[in-house]
């Protein structure tokens, strides 16, 4: 428990911070699914469309450290090269 006033500001940035952080990662991941799925129904335009997206998202993700820049490259890369299998 926060026993001065300065720690106490801390923890509800830090509390403040980490709902933002979740958030942005899950809007992340949602529009990774979305493009899963487009690629699971063979729908190129789709997944075209929502490419560029997810990877400006992810990373500014990476930029920001909510996740790691390897994390998003692989992530980046890997749907890249799904598409292009279309």
């Amino acid at each position: 428990m926060a026993n001065h006033k300065s720690s106490e500001k801390r923890a509800k940035q830090t509390i403040k911070k980490t709902n933002i952080n979740k958030r942005r990662e899950s809007e992340v991941k949602t529009f990774v699914k979305k493009i899963r799925t487009a690629i699971a129904e063979k729908n190129k335009n789709e997944a075209l469309k929502l490419y560029p997206v997810v990877q400006k998202l992810n990373d500014k993700l990476a930029q920001n450290g909510v996740t790691k820049k390897g994390n998003a490259a692989r992530i980046n890369s890997r749907l890249a090269s799904q598409i292009a299998k279309l």
